[in-house]
């Protein structure tokens, strides 16, 4: 009898014991940042509500910012990775390449933060088996192809579900409205509001050019937004280059009348913006839902150093207008907000490539959790009607 049948038998004989003692189903989310959080925050408030479920937090990699980290959660159970290792689950859930090790077992389901192509050797054909997951929620089916083609899963697997990206139902649902979003961030609705939104990286646009640009938009009149990505936060170069931009821009933002987007969730910024600015960052992607003027700066430094899969570079190309310095982008975005309809029909085209029914993932992600805990999802929606 080999171990690993043992290791089985022993989680199988501890799911059912634990079962007995309580009726409810724990669900372990993990997470780097506040932006990881985001992906799987959909599916958490469609479940929470249900006393037969019982959501657990943890951050392996920065246990001391947990709090932080989950800030937009709620009052919510935090523990740390040794208590986790202690304790049963019936899920664990993460939308990073995150593994903690839970002796006791649990279903194992990855969720993905984007769909730039960026590391690609790692996020979009891995270079590695992905046969480990239990569940793999697929945002396209380019991905989930890309997938077979390199061996990381078989063509037949069970793990393989093409669930789309249920973070961003609220950009197509009617959830967010431009006008109220701008209001809140107490910008005037009937000014032109643009977006900056660089990926993270030294060799991206924020570093080559981010205070110039932020600088130029101002004095053109526009209402700023700058998102930045989670990890240009962090002081380590590979993130930032070593910069803290949130102390570098916040105030050329606040004398200019503009924000800095404190949020780890970056789709109510993406419908605040009448036009965005990006080099190669995922929500580049995914503003094409709202069918805007998207501006894309090229960097192709970043394109090499963040091993960008071509196709990606490519469909971007396609639904975007591209610059190569901030007097360009500026420029660029004046004559699109001008002309708004200008690479419609690519925006449209490139969007319905990416995102899979978008609007409806979160209704086939929570579908997928039920399963993957054994409980009935019938019963789950006569609680949230009752």
């Amino acid at each position: 009898m080999s171990l690993s049948y043992i290791a089985k038998w022993v989680q199988e004989t501890d799911t059912r014991w634990h079962r007995r003692i309580s009726s409810a189903r724990r669900v372990l989310i993990n997470a780097r940042t506040a932006m990881n959080y985001s992906i799987v925050a959909p599916i958490h408030r469609a479940m929470r509500g249900d006393p037969r479920v019982e959501f657990y937090f943890t951050a392996s990699e920065q246990p001391g910012a947990a709090r932080e980290i989950y800030r937009e959660a709620g009052d919510v159970r935090i523990i740390s990775p040794s208590r986790a290792a202690l304790m049963k689950f019936d899920a664990y859930l993460v939308a990073d390449m995150l593994w903690v090790k839970l002796p006791r077992g649990a279903q194992r389901i990855l969720m993905f933060h984007g769909v730039a192509g960026k590391y690609s050797h790692i996020y979009d054909r891995p270079d590695r088996s992905m046969r480990d997951w239990d569940r793999l929620f697929f945002i396209n089916r380019r991905r989930l192809e890309n997938f077979i083609r390199a061996g990381a899963i078989d063509a037949d697997s069970r793990a393989a579900r093409l669930v789309g990206y249920p973070k961003l139902d609220c950009l197509v649902d009617g959830s967010l409205n431009r006008d109220d979003v701008v209001a809140k961030l107490g910008i005037d609705p009937s000014r032109q509001t643009v977006l900056y939104a660089p990926t993270w990286s030294p060799y991206s646009s924020l570093n080559a050019m981010g205070e110039d640009l932020v600088r130029k938009l101002i004095a053109a009149g526009f209402a700023l937004i700058v998102k930045l990505h989670d990890r240009s936060r962090d002081p380590r170069f590979i993130h930032s280059g070593g910069i803290d931009w949130a102390a570098r821009l916040e105030p050329l933002l606040c004398e200019g009348g503009g924000v800095l987007a404190s949020g780890g969730d970056a789709c109510p910024y993406l419908a605040a913006a009448d036009a965005m600015i990006t080099d190669h960052s995922s929500v580049g992607f995914e503003y094409l839902l709202l069918d805007r003027p998207l501006i894309r700066i090229e960097m192709p430094e970043l394109i090499e150093k963040t091993d960008v899969n071509r196709e990606y570079v490519a469909l971007m190309a396609e639904a975007a207008t591209t610059v190569r310095d901030a007097d360009e982008a500026v420029e660029a975005v004046g004559r699109a907000l001008a002309d708004r309809s200008h690479l419609s029909q690519s925006r449209r085209a490139v969007a319905r490539e990416l995102f899979y029914e978008p609007g409806t993932a979160t209704a086939r992600a929570v579908s997928e959790m039920y399963e993957v805990i054994e409980l009935d999802t019938a019963v789950a929606v006569a609680n949230a009607c009752g």
